[in-house]
């Protein structure tokens, strides 16, 4: 009675806690309040303007001086139109990158000429930058084909007559607007048509469309599903361009309402312990990007949104990126999360830092890399604020966190390891949820194996996007189907997609010894499965190994196939033993044995064919060494225990 009064207690405060941050941006001020905190955009300096060059002195000088050499050899850049034919490749072959790539690149070259004509401040990178603007202004759509819909009204390319914005209409946006704020007098000076064109195509383009039409990343989708990374990245673009371009404070103040609302979509739903199921690759333009709206309007209202710190939801939510952490090269990646996302690592010390968080910090500061010059194709604001924090940041002490234990119980994903600091040693994670999370794979109840922070028992993950990534055929992409996971296939069935095939009775346990992770996976199959009851629990023994057990309970039992996936070679040893090689790359090869009960299984190993346009990706991240295997029970029954131990030849 105890525990139980407890658990009402714990859940009631948790419930308590979560209504409390409903509508935490736009609850917080009336529109005539947020008026009032909103600095004037006349009198609004962000940043230091070009010509204050003392505030220009307080910018870190080494990333200035890498800028300029690499804008340097963009001084005869020849601004290339990108032809309807690129466009129409999502249609016409499902390639996406042709386009894109050309696009992500104009905008990056724009960027790091105009922080190079900011450094040096002599004119000799205006008329390229105006050139740039203009090629950009000329454009069909900002953003790219992939996300245009999918009908033959469009077939591949823009209806110029209805503009809406996706990912990186808006990020074009932000690149105008700052040219706008740091060369608007150089540029007048030449042609007072040069700023006209960035407010009246990013007003046409972007703040119109926003103000007026509904876009389906605004808000939960059809089904309910919530707003994923789409929501606050966009948002973070549309209030970089609106703070900086909007001249009447009355539309001004409306725009931020308004973004401030779009946000609450995106933050009401979240889960309270800050878990991101689109997983750590996707973190940087979601919480991440979320951080990003807070800081600048922070710099907009002189700290008014200051109190968003301290929320407890939005504190989670940062300290997610560490918890997610593997090893320093590796994440968690379910999804399509990539296994070696790379960090924004100055903006992660930031959000750190505003959320009081010494290991964000410290983990932020790991990340630090010599510069380069190169911007990055997305979030361009962050370099601002980049720029002016070295002196702190440079001399900030740098480590990894690496909790030994992480419950998130909101997303359902459990991990641990065999030692708090160190990769030395067994990592574990497992998941419940959903098969209707975003970027959602049918993965209800998979796990990963690392050892020693490099892979052994993997989650693939995502390959190469495509038109076909997106569609109704996503899930005749093998690596998004529950069969290419560490799942089984049961009376010859997998995991459908939808919000209805989900985890059940989920539960953790914190043992010191032997932490572990239990699920019943039955209502993540179809009903013909035929599965009563399949409550998997996943056990790290610290310093041991590591054991999947399964307990099966059927209305019948024709056909029961266990799938581990491995980035190595195996061989079947003797009954009982299966053999993985593992060999990663930097570190030590050693043999690990996957134990089974030879009366029961069976094994087998594939080698996965990687031959499709969506498989690239697969090789990029891994190699061509994608093995499956199938353990194959040999006379399945309606009530069973099935297990699996994972352990290192060599202890």
């Amino acid at each position: 009675m105890k525990k139980f009064l407890m658990l009402v207690t714990a859940s009631l405060l948790f419930f308590s806690i979560a209504a409390q941050t409903q509508d935490l941006l736009s609850g917080k001020f009336s529109s005539s309040e947020l008026k009032k905190v909103l600095v004037p955009q006349a009198q609004w300096t962000p940043f230091p303007k070009r010509d204050d060059r003392a505030g220009w002195a307080r910018a870190d000088q080494k990333m200035m001086q890498a800028y300029l050499k690499k804008a340097e050899s963009y001084l005869n850049y020849q601004w290339p139109y990108i032809p309807a034919t690129k466009s129409l490749l999502i249609e016409r072959t499902g390639d996406r990158d042709q386009f894109q790539a050309v696009s992500f690149e104009k905008r990056e070259v724009l960027g790091t000429l105009l922080l190079a004509e900011i450094y040096e401040n002599k004119g000799r990178f205006v008329d390229p930058i105006i050139d740039g603007v203009w090629s950009i202004c000329e454009e069909s759509f900002w953003g790219v084909p992939a996300h245009l819909p999918k009908s033959k009204e469009y077939a591949g390319l823009m209806d110029v007559s209805k503009p809406f914005v996706d990912l990186f209409a808006a990020e074009t946006a932000t690149y105008l607007a700052w040219v706008d704020y740091y060369l608007g007098d150089k540029l007048d000076a030449v042609s007072p048509q040069i700023r006209k064109r960035i407010s009246t195509e990013t007003r046409y383009r972007i703040f119109d469309p926003l103000m007026t039409k509904p876009h389906g990343w605004m808000t939960k989708t059809a089904n309910g599903r919530a707003p994923n990374n789409w929501n606050p990245w966009i948002c973070s673009n549309w209030l970089n361009a609106v703070l900086l371009l909007e001249k009447d404070d009355d539309k001004r103040t409306a725009s931020v309402a308004k973004v401030l609302d779009v946000l609450d979509e995106f933050l009401n739903p979240y889960p309270q312990d800050g878990g991101c199921d689109e997983g750590p690759s996707y973190w940087g333009a979601a919480a991440a990007s979320l951080y990003d709206n807070i800081a600048m309007l922070n710099l907009a209202s002189n700290d008014a949104f200051q109190y968003v710190y301290a929320d407890e939801k939005f504190r989670n939510m940062g300290r997610f990126i560490y918890r997610a952490q593997i090893s320093d090269k590796y994440f968690l990646n379910f999804a399509d999360a990539d296994p070696q996302p790379g960090m924004a690592a100055t903006m992660i010390y930031r959000y750190g830092k505003a959320i009081n968080d010494p290991d964000m910090m410290r983990f932020g500061a790991f990340y630090r890399k010599p510069e380069e010059g190169n911007i990055g194709k997305f979030h361009y604001f962050r370099h601002f604020y980049a720029l002016f924090m070295q002196d702190e940041y440079q001399k900030a002490a740098q480590g990894l966190p690496l909790p030994q234990n992480i419950w998130l119980p909101d997303l359902q994903v459990f991990a641990a390891r065999d030692q708090a600091g160190t990769t030395k040693g067994f990592y574990v994670a497992a998941k419940g949820g959903h098969n209707d999370e975003s970027h959602n794979h049918n993965d209800i109840g998979t796990y990963v194996v690392y050892y020693d922070g490099q892979p052994l028992l993997i989650d693939v993950g995502r390959g190469t996007y495509t038109a076909k990534t997106f569609s109704n055929k996503r899930y005749d992409i093998w690596y998004n189907c529950s069969d290419y996971h560490n799942l089984p296939t049961i009376n010859g069935k997998n995991q459908p997609p939808g919000m209805s095939f989900k985890a059940t009775d989920v539960s953790y346990k914190a043992d010191n010894a032997s932490p572990q992770f239990t699920v019943d996976i039955s209502q993540a199959y179809p009903t013909d499965a035929n599965i009563n009851h399949w409550q998997r629990t996943i056990r790290l023994n610290r310093g041991k190994n590591v054991q999947i057990d399964d307990v099966v309970n059927l209305k019948n039992a024709s056909s029961i196939t266990q799938h581990v996936m491995t980035c190595y070679p195996a061989e079947v040893g003797k009954p009982g033993e299966l053999i993985i090689h593992y060999n990663p790359k930097g570190g030590q090869a050693s043999d690990f044995v996957v134990s089974y009960n030879a009366k029961q299984m069976t094994p087998s190993i594939e080698k996965v064919k990687l031959d499709a346009p969506e498989d690239r990706g697969i090789i990029t991240k891994w190699g061509d060494t994608i093995y499956r295997i199938n353990f194959n029970v040999l006379t399945p029954k309606p009530s069973d225990r099935l297990s699996l131990t994972i352990a290192n030849l060599s202890k």
